[in-house]
């Protein structure tokens, strides 16, 4: 895939344009929460900023109403953090569409929500063009919405003098290429997530590819289903049991395996009060929730874990955020982090338990997005990479 990387270029008082993921979860009285994200876009601003370059770093944050900034959708206290970690001030800038700001060489500023802004979301051909005149280097480092086109993710890239990819944006891409082409073997997929609904592209698609597919959560209880095991109360689609029948026939066509569960964790409610039972999978009660693999299935998925070459990883395979449930996904992190497979691990609820089992340094790369994580995967152009491959031919 060929694309400008910032890397190539000198940025000797340049004035440069990041569009960083800095979406990160708050508190309700605004305090981050975890602040992996920014952490991820440190690399390319620091690297603009030791080269000379006067940057301008923007992002969306929620979901806000375009032409209003209500207070849950500044990036102040992003800006905040972003200061703590760099050793300097970083000032938020409003109103910036028209360049009513100044920056110096050498210094950065945060540019406000850009979702704020009108247009953005429509991909406005004005909105970007002016903000393309604001820099001399654009550079997407926001995998995590490359699925997206919009004025500051699509629209700036086309206008810009110049457009590449961030630090950020390039390993993402590198190392999701690197799954996607040539894996070493066996390749493992690890699947997880309340809906097969959401996730039942991407599941036709892993099944033509890889040697192991789990699944874990309602989408395993789905696959449950369609193998004709009763599951009492929990969550799963049955309008969708034959789709999962076809993903595990064509598995087996092939000579590979949808590994399923054969024993559970099961409650009759879902709360932290909650009573675990462990049980064996043909046992599942009329009225049961089954909320984990038990720990024969763990040990199971750990032995293939343990002899994969890649694995992609992601969603849990239980409920881990409650302890009585948190054990089958306990044991997977382990593995995974024992494996000598070279691993890539995207979606929210995959970092959460990365953060929670502390094995973020046990992983190959650990991506920032979530739904483009998974298109990528499926083999559909994303947007946002798709102009800076355009610009790089030019």
């Amino acid at each position: 895939m060929k694309i400008l990387k910032l890397t190539d270029l000198d940025l000797t008082n340049k004035k440069v344009f990041i569009r960083a993921d800095l979406n990160v979860p708050q508190d309700e009285a605004g305090n981050i929460t975890e602040d992996t994200r920014i952490r991820a876009s440190l690399a390319t601003i620091k690297h603009c900023l030791n080269a000379g370059a006067a940057v301008m770093v923007t992002s969306h944050l929620g979901r806000p109403t375009e032409g209003q900034i209500e207070d849950d959708d500044t990036l102040m206290p992003v800006a905040v953090r972003l200061g703590e970690l760099l050793h300097k001030p970083v000032k938020l800038i409003r109103d910036w569409v028209d360049g009513n700001f100044s920056v110096n060489f050498g210094e950065v500023v945060l540019l406000e929500n850009c979702r704020c802004n009108v247009g953005e979301k429509k991909n406005d051909e004005n909105l970007a063009k002016k903000m393309a005149n604001l820099c001399d280097i654009y550079v997407n480092d926001a995998f995590g919405t490359a699925h997206r086109a919009e004025a500051t993710t699509f629209g700036i890239a086309k206008f810009a003098k110049v457009a590449c990819a961030g630090l950020l944006m390039a390993a993402e891409i590198d190392a999701l290429t690197k799954v996607s082409n040539n894996p070493k073997r066996p390749l493992v997929a690890i699947v997880g997530g309340a809906k097969v609904s959401s996730k039942l592209t991407i599941l036709n698609q892993l099944a033509d590819k890889v040697d192991q597919l789990i699944v874990g959560g309602g989408i395993a209880n789905t696959f449950l289903l369609a193998a004709g095991k009763r599951i009492g109360e929990s969550l799963a689609e049955p309008f969708l049991t034959r789709e999962a029948h076809t993903i595990m026939d064509k598995m087996h066509d092939r000579g590979a395996e949808v590994p399923l569960p054969e024993d559970v964790v099961v409650a009759d409610e879902v709360s932290t009060l909650a009573r675990a039972n462990k049980i064996s999978v043909d046992k599942v009660g009329k009225y049961d929730r089954i909320l984990d693999i038990g720990p024969k299935s763990a040990a199971k998925l750990a032995q293939i874990i343990a002899n994969a070459g890649t694995i992609i990883w992601n969603g849990p395979v239980g409920m881990f955020e409650l302890p009585q449930f948190a054990g089958g996904t306990k044991m997977l992190a382990s593995a995974i982090a024992h494996s000598q497979a070279f691993t890539i691990a995207g979606g929210g609820d995959t970092l959460a338990a990365i953060a929670k089992f502390n094995i973020a340094n046990d992983i190959g790369y650990i991506s920032t997005g979530g739904g483009a994580f998974l298109e990528f995967l499926e083999g559909k152009i994303l947007p946002a990479i798709q102009i800076l491959q355009e610009r790089a031919e030019k």
